[in-house]
């Protein structure tokens, strides 16, 4: 009896840690959002964009200069200033409102930019895609948006999903082609091919996500909270898929990841967000072993 209150005890300790915010910590270390802004503003600064390149590997294969961004009239982004290297990966993490997501929005064309520039491209392809519009970036730029959680067509199946991805190529026949190439290389969807999207596990519809923004063959990933919903068996999946797609393929990923222990272990870069301005850069490891990150982001 004595061993089974033990047994009890030792599992509400276990989910009264897993409900305690990010990964680790007890619920004495929980803090509010107002006070994760504030500890955050107190640790902020001017990152040089000196420093900024130091961090790119080659010359840029996507800059920001001097992003000022928003909705509407409301402005969210602060003078943003960006580079990553061809091949190389990109992991921001802030408090919530901090404009990661703006980031992404802004390469892709979803926001209003009140003044600055992206650049995308190396060499004579490099091109400034500032006032492009994300049809136009997909097709012209290479530039792909996956979007969080739950943006299959369900009641479509796993292969017309894909076809789904090659809107925009010239003949329905090239959507198919490219899709058959996902089908090659990622053959738990090719099993899957005919049944319909809703019936797949969450891990194989991020997969789907994913594959589906590869059928335009893009050279910059824009990913939006990966892990979202998964269990931390798909985590190390969609994980390995964005790895595989960096190192083997020479995709260049910039990735908004909540989970900020996840994303800094797998990027090269990452940035700190800090209302709308950067706060803190550095290599991902490098961030995981700073003291204030670590507090406020990483659970301890």
């Amino acid at each position: 009896m004595a061993e089974d209150k033990n047994s009890i005890a030792a599992q509400k300790e276990e989910a009264r840690r897993a409900a305690s915010g990010y990964h680790m910590g007890s619920v004495d270390t929980i803090i509010s959002v107002e006070d994760v802004n504030r500890q955050a503003k107190e640790f902020a600064r001017h990152v040089p964009v000196e420093e900024i390149a130091a961090l790119c590997k080659g010359e840029p294969y996507v800059e920001i200069r001097d992003l000022v961004a928003g909705y509407g009239k409301m402005e969210i982004l602060h003078n943003i200033n960006l580079q990553i290297g061809k091949g190389q990966s990109l992991c921001l993490i802030g408090p919530n409102g901090a404009g990661k997501s703006t980031i992404l929005h802004s390469i892709y064309g979803f926001t209003n930019i009140m003044s600055g520039n992206i650049y995308v491209g190396n060499g004579s392809d490099r091109r400034d895609v500032t006032g492009l519009g994300p049809n136009e970036k997909l097709k012209t730029s290479g530039i792909a948006y996956i979007l969080q959680d739950k943006s299959v067509f369900p009641d479509m199946t796993v292969e017309e999903n894909l076809w789904m991805g090659g809107f925009l190529m010239e003949r329905p026949a090239d959507a198919k082609a490219a899709a058959e190439k996902v089908f090659a290389k990622y053959d738990r969807l090719a099993k899957r091919r005919t049944h319909p999207a809703k019936v797949l596990s969450g891990g194989e519809r991020r997969l789907l996500e994913i594959s589906r923004a590869l059928v335009m063959e893009p050279e910059v990933l824009l990913v939006d909270e990966p892990s979202i919903g998964l269990e931390p068996r798909f985590i190390d999946m969609v994980f390995e898929i964005l790895d595989d797609l960096q190192h083997n393929e020479g995709k260049t990923i910039i990735m908004v990841e909540q989970n900020a222990k996840r994303g800094l272990k797998f990027a090269d870069v990452g940035y700190v967000l800090v209302s709308g301005e950067m706060a803190i850069v550095g290599p991902g490891d490098a961030l995981l072993g700073n003291e204030d990150v670590g507090r406020l982001f990483l659970g301890g």
